[in-house]
């Protein structure tokens, strides 16, 4: 008997997926030392973006079947 595939909670915080199936993630690169960077640099940063690496989107979509199911 196959067992089932718990919901990785922590990956739910950090991605969201899109009522069309569009996984938005946060930018990489923006913990500290942002004092050097101009404002709109830190507001570009600051926004979502749609993940295009399509081994990311596969696994994070089995990762977070359960969550999917509810978000749709």
């Amino acid at each position: 008997m196959k067992q089932k595939l718990k919901t990785k909670k922590t990956l739910s915080k950090r991605v969201k997926i899109t009522k069309n199936g569009k996984v938005l993630k946060k930018q990489c690169n923006t913990g500290h030392l942002k004092r050097k960077w101009s404002a709109s640099k830190k507001s570009r940063k600051n926004s979502l973006v749609v993940q295009s690496n399509k081994g990311h989107i596969k696994m994070f979509k089995t990762l977070l079947s359960k969550v999917r199911k509810v978000s749709n």
